[in-house]
C-alpha cells in the first residue's frame, strides 16, 4: 500500500495549535464538560479551584485553537465544544493508526514467511535424515 501523503501545511499549524491546547489537564477537563452541553464561563469555573481569570485564559486558547465556540447572550458568553476543531488531530490520529497497523501486518507476514521456510528447511532435513538412515 502506498504511503498516506502528509496533512496539508496550513492542517499543521492548526493540529499543533490544538496539541498545545489539550497538552493542559484543565483544557481537556473543560472540553469533557461541554462536550454535550453549553455552559457558561461561569459555570465552567465552578467546576475547578482556580481563579475564574484562570478558566478564562483556558477558554481563550481552546477558542483560539479552534476547540470551542462562544455564544453571547446579553452579558453571559456561552461556551461549546466544535467537534470539527478536532478533525486535524483526528485525521493525524488515524493516519499513525493506520502505519502502526501496516508496519504490524507487514511484521506478521515476515514472521509468517519466516516460519514457513523454517518448516520447509526443516522437512527438507528431516527426509534426507530419513532416507540416510533407511
Amino acid at each position: 500500500m502506498a504511503p498516506r501523503p502528509p496533512a496539508v501545511p496550513g492542517d499543521e499549524r492548526d493540529l499543533d495549535e490544538a496539541l498545545r491546547a489539550l497538552a493542559e489537564p484543565r483544557r481537556r477537563a473543560i472540553l469533557r464538560l461541554v462536550a454535550h452541553d453549553e455552559l457558561a464561563a461561569g459555570e465552567i469555573a465552578g467546576f475547578f479551584e482556580v481563579t475564574r481569570t484562570a478558566v478564562s485564559q483556558h477558554l481563550t486558547v481552546l477558542k483560539n485553537a479552534g476547540l470551542l465556540t462562544e455564544r453571547r447572550v446579553a452579558t453571559r458568553r456561552l461556551y461549546r465544544a466544535r467537534p470539527e476543531g478536532l478533525a486535524g488531530l483526528r485525521l493525524f490520529l488515524d493516519q499513525m493508526w493506520a502505519s502502526s497497523l501496516e508496519v504490524a501486518r507487514d511484521l506478521v507476514e515476515a514472521d509468517l514467511a519466516a516460519g514457513a521456510d523454517d518448516r520447509t528447511s526443516a522437512a527438507g532435513t528431516h527426509d534426507r535424515t530419513s532416507a540416510a538412515a533407511g
